[in-house]
């Protein structure tokens, strides 16, 4: 169904709390759902990136995954608080438009659109890495158009069949993590393996918990930072769940297990099994730890494991970008044509435009191959820093109404607020002038000035287009 909206103050919104069916078939049940909510964030900022962000920050990286885990989860009440108000697709741009304006609205649309753009790229990047593993002479570029490919048709399919993938993508990724957990403990438990010297001293042995300094652990919040991009993929989710409402609050409820046992348990493991000081750059921590202990053909299962990380996070960016343009068509802030659907409920002009521009992606590994992963991350990480930020920014405007009567209030409410909403603000905020003190931070902040330049004009021609017609 679709909805023409002019900009309104949020009392005119207090009819539609509730989901529209949006033309979308809820194909996604609520073991599908629970599923992407386990796996949805579980990518190559963990599996790939951590690598180099340990070789930084040493032992400290799991005190940075912490601290940004803790912001993570109070966004995530946040947006569950909205999402049981009024659970639908697109959900961030929406709730922009409703409480924070029209511009809000259309500048998250595009800003989330763009970060799982930039999120993609990054992913087929990597896959490339992973296929190099194998067959060496295979060019990271030719890699990436191929999976870019694949996973690009299986989406234009149906959204079954995208649940589907990412149930099963995330089950291998979710047991990997924990075969790799049990493994470590069995190492440093049993002594079995042929780690040199396995032992939890390892986090504080080499050099102290900070052996680069305070500053070098600040420095990894930008990776940190990308490696939670996707915790909000349930948001999108609404418009094609099973029972939204129950099914999006109980993905949420497991995120502190989900950050403790994912992220902070698993590096704990790999930091005790071997020095920092043994992980490097360009290649994952999780192999190298595996190729340490001595478990025949373990790094390589580990390997294809890391590809099936990288595809799924890229199919969650397929089918998001494809999402969100439908979501920005219906609201007149995008081309009408990329809102249709096929027969199958699926948008497949947005899913193609997105990867259209995804191409970039490729483009980039042919030119700067070494430095292709963190430049595309940088990206992504400004640009999700952004979404979340307005998601917090959407909850104390939606709170406040709710304090005046004005709105429903949820049963599902964030702890704390508003306090931890402006927590969770100063800490993202913090993250940003990090950007300043690196290359690939300045050149993500170079890219998000051009992209705002662009999405200010795009705006303001929306704004031109829609007076002409009175």
């Amino acid at each position: 169904m679709r909805r023409l909206r002019k900009e309104k103050s949020v009392s005119q919104h207090e009819t539609i709390h509730q989901a529209p069916s949006e033309g979308y078939s809820r194909g996604l049940n609520a073991r599908t759902v629970q599923m992407i909510a386990l796996g949805g964030a579980i990518g190559t900022g963990l599996f790939y990136g951590a690598g180099g962000a340990i070789e930084e920050a040493g032992p400290s990286l799991i005190l940075a995954y912490l601290a940004a885990g803790l912001a993570i989860f109070v966004i995530m009440r946040a947006l569950g608080e909205l999402l049981t108000y009024r659970p639908i697709s697109g959900s961030f741009a929406e709730y922009a438009e409703e409480f924070l304006g029209r511009f809000f609205g259309f500048a998250t649309g595009w800003a989330y659109w763009a970060v799982w753009a930039a999120t993609c790229m990054a992913e087929i990047t990597v896959a490339g890495k992973y296929v190099e593993y194998w067959w060496p002479s295979v060019p990271t570029w030719l890699t990436a158009l191929v999976v870019l490919l694949v996973l690009f048709s299986a989406n234009l399919i149906s959204v079954k069949l995208f649940g589907e993938a990412e149930f099963w993508f995330s089950a291998i990724k979710i047991t990997a993590i924990l075969g790799m957990i049990l493994i470590g403990i069995g190492v440093l438990t049993l002594g079995f393996g042929h780690a040199t010297n396995p032992t939890v001293t390892n986090l504080w042995a080499d050099g102290g918990v900070f052996p680069n300094g305070f500053g070098s652990a600040l420095m990894s919040l930008q990776v940190v930072m990308f490696a939670y991009v996707g915790v909000e993929l349930v948001g999108v989710t609404a418009g094609e769940a099973k029972d939204p409402k129950q099914t999006l609050r109980k993905a949420i409820n497991t995120l502190p297990f989900r950050i403790g046992l994912f992220y902070v348990g698993s590096l704990i493991v790999i930091l005790s099994v071997a020095s920092w000081q043994d992980f490097h750059a360009g290649k994952s921590p999780f192999v190298e730890v595996l190729e340490q202990i001595g478990i025949p053909a373990a790094a390589g299962i580990m390997n294809f494991v890391l590809l099936t990380a990288a595809l799924s996070s890229c199919n969650s960016g397929i089918y998001s970008t494809g999402r969100m343009l439908r979501s920005l068509s219906l609201r007149h802030e995008a081309p009408e044509a990329l809102g249709r659907l096929s027969s199958r409920q699926v948008p497949y002009v947005g899913i193609t435009m997105s990867a259209a521009a995804m191409i970039i992606g490729v483009i980039v590994n042919i030119l700067s191959p070494d430095r292709a992963f963190v430049y595309i991350t940088s990206v992504s990480t400004i640009g999700i820093i952004f979404v979340w930020g307005v998601i917090l920014a959407c909850h104390l405007r939606y709170r406040r109404f709710v304090n005046r009567g004005a709105l429903p209030a949820s049963d599902y409410r964030l702890p704390g607020a508003p306090y931890t909403n402006w927590i969770a603000l100063t800490f993202l905020a913090f993250v940003v002038v990090l950007l300043f003190f690196t290359e690939a931070g300045r050149i993500a902040l170079a890219v998000g000035a051009v992209f705002g330049v662009l999405v200010g004009g795009g705006y303001f021609a929306l704004l031109g287009r829609a007076s002409s017609r009175y």
